[in-house]
């Protein structure tokens, strides 16, 4: 790539940034990888009114003003971050759409598939914002971005996302989040003795949980064919979906089992895709022999950790500004899940055992190990058929399932049985006496 060739005006100054392992991980030729953030709103969008905003926030930012180069001249091989002159107007695509779409919800999940799958221009800053004027079953229009991963990490992007945002009854006012409960003042030795023995559990389950993740991908490959793409397999074929559910569902069920969202979720995750599972192969394998193999069958999930110190909103503003404390970047870890397929009469068992898994890696550190072990997974193991990311916002729980179609021809049904799971756990919710086991 050749800088003169890419018809941009700029100047190597001390200003260049180096790139990051995992941002050069990202940008591979053949493994661009992008953050899709649908946005849905109450009236339709002004474009000229987002690009304004935009001049206003988000390009201060100078990831977001700046190009990647994998390599020039002399320095060929080192990636760098060159900063440039941005047009905002040329990052804010308006496509023209039927406004009396047969089907909007489905054209929204085309077109997002569509964004997670095409090249970006790597001649200009690589983010964009689309605005689809497209009245959906949820918003009245939406607004989709696109992020190249390289310039940071879910967490980074939602979070400056928030930042560029303000009150609608304060233009210049940030919005405001909930304020974490401050924790009672504790007797000195009883506090010493908590954090003693917070420091066992950690190093204990660090020392179980790290050998169990290596003798995993040191071993053979998993036993997961059933939603593994074929050998050569690529992305071509994949389809982004989404459901919005109420959250406060979600909660009633945290309340009633003393557990956490995060508990729940996984709960009904596993239960869903146990019952996907059974319910397609069972009339293919039809052998009591096949049908337990199913039942004994354990996948491996990934499951992401945040490895950065919680911020104010404040402090994510101040990272539109040179300076900031906020930690930027691809700053991630994850910690591998296994998925029991067994299929369990009691619903709520999926949840238990969910809890129990996820407490073990809390009380890790796991996610600091696997940072490292990321490229290395990647590498060895390819990409999977499925990733699903769920997202909380307000009152709402958004679920995005991302597919191999080749390997799960119908994601809906798989959605629906995912929801399904908790709406059998909310109705028996009533008639049981919940106790969150112990670790």
């Amino acid at each position: 790539m050749k800088i003169r060739d890419m018809g941009i005006e700029r100047q190597v100054t001390e200003e260049e940034m180096s790139v990051s392992p995992f941002a050069r991980l990202f940008s591979l030729p053949g493994l661009d990888v992008f953050n899709i953030v649908t946005i849905g709103c109450k009236s339709e969008c002004n474009p000229s009114t987002i690009v304004e905003g935009l001049k206003n926030t988000l390009i201060n930012h100078p990831r977001f003003s700046s190009i990647l180069v994998t390599g020039y001249g002399e320095q060929k091989g080192k990636a760098k971050w060159i900063p440039t002159k941005v047009k905002v107007e040329d990052h804010v695509i308006v496509p023209d759409i039927d406004p009396n779409i047969e089907n909007p919800d489905e054209f929204l999940e085309d077109y997002t598939s569509n964004m997670a799958l095409s090249p970006m221009d790597m001649s200009k800053p690589l983010w964009e914002f689309h605005i689809l004027k497209l009245k959906t079953s949820h918003a009245e229009s939406v607004a989709v971005a696109r992020f190249h991963h390289s310039l940071g990490d879910g967490m980074s992007l939602m979070s400056l996302l928030l930042a560029c945002t303000r009150k609608t009854c304060d233009p210049e006012a940030l919005p405001t989040f909930v304020v974490p409960k401050k924790t009672k003042a504790k007797n000195v030795c009883f506090a010493l003795v908590a954090w003693f023995w917070f420091i066992v559990r950690v190093m204990f389950h660090t020392c179980v949980e790290v050998i169990k993740s290596m003798i995993f991908i040191c071993r053979a490959r998993d036993i997961s064919a059933h939603i593994m793409g074929k050998p050569g397999a690529t992305l071509s074929s994949n389809k982004f979906i989404h459901r919005i559910i109420s959250l406060d569902d979600v909660k009633m069920l945290k309340n009633a089992m003393n557990m956490t969202v995060n508990d729940i979720v996984f709960g009904m995750v596993q239960a869903g895709l146990s019952q996907y599972l059974h319910q397609r192969y069972d009339h293919l394998e039809t052998s009591p022999k096949s049908r337990k193999l199913i039942d004994e069958q354990r996948l491996h999930g990934v499951v992401f950790f945040n490895l950065r110190p919680n911020r104010d909103i404040e402090d994510l503003a101040n990272m539109m500004a040179k300076g900031s404390k906020c930690r930027w970047g691809n700053s991630i870890g994850y910690v591998l899940i296994p998925l029991e397929m067994k299929s369990n009469d009691d619903v709520f068992e999926y949840v238990r055992q969910s809890k129990t898994m996820m407490d073990r890696k809390k009380h890790s550190l796991e996610p600091l190990f696997s940072h490292g072990l990321l490229r290395l997974t990647l590498e060895v193991f390819g990409i999977k058929g499925l990733v699903i990311n769920i997202q909380s916002y307000v009152e709402k729980l958004i679920i995005n399932i991302g597919v191999d179609v080749d390997v799960i021809p119908d994601p809906h049904h798989l959605c629906d049985l995912i929801v399904e799971a908790l709406h059998m756990m909310k109705s028996a919710a009533p008639q049981k006496t919940f106790h969150a086991p112990e670790v």
